[in-house]
């Protein structure tokens, strides 16, 4: 079982894996915050302050290609191989999708890679969680065991 650790980078947290390795993001819902103006103000006092959230979304790798990112060509194998190991994993995310009854998630290409997809999807905590590292770790540790168990992480 892997062990995970979060770090804060401005307003989400990176989730890393035991390797220390990104395995994700985690965005909290800091709720509807006014004035709009003061926006990153007052979510940098609700983090020093660990104010506490209901939820969030996270944001994870969904497939990578391997297709986008060669140059000199591919032959007809490698695509197939390729094609092959995306479909195998895009039925395990909608294996997972379906046991978590997961509609309100949405799939884009990543910011950090063009050749790959990423998902984000909400995830709601059973009570308010204090906005820190360890605390918000508890209760995403369950979600994140459950997507590398099903070798999705």
């Amino acid at each position: 079982m892997l062990l995970w650790n979060l770090k804060l980078d401005d307003d989400f947290y990176r989730i890393y894996d035991s390797n220390k390795l990104i395995a994700g993001y985690f965005d909290p819902d800091y709720g509807n915050i006014c004035p709009e103006e003061r926006i990153e103000e007052i979510i940098t006092q609700m983090i020093k302050n660990h104010d506490k959230v209901s939820g969030g979304f996270l944001i994870l790798p969904f497939v990578k290609f391997g297709l986008f990112d060669t140059e000199g060509g591919m032959n007809f194998e490698y695509v197939q191989d390729k094609i092959t190991r995306i479909n195998s994993h895009l039925d395990k995310w909608g294996c997972f999708l379906s046991q978590t009854n997961n509609q309100s998630h949405s799939i884009h290409v990543s910011h950090t890679d063009q050749d790959m997809l990423s998902i984000t999807f909400p995830i709601k905590f059973t009570e308010p969680t204090p906005l820190k590292p360890d605390k918000l770790l508890f209760v995403l540790t369950p979600t994140l065991n459950s997507l590398q168990e099903s070798g999705l992480l």
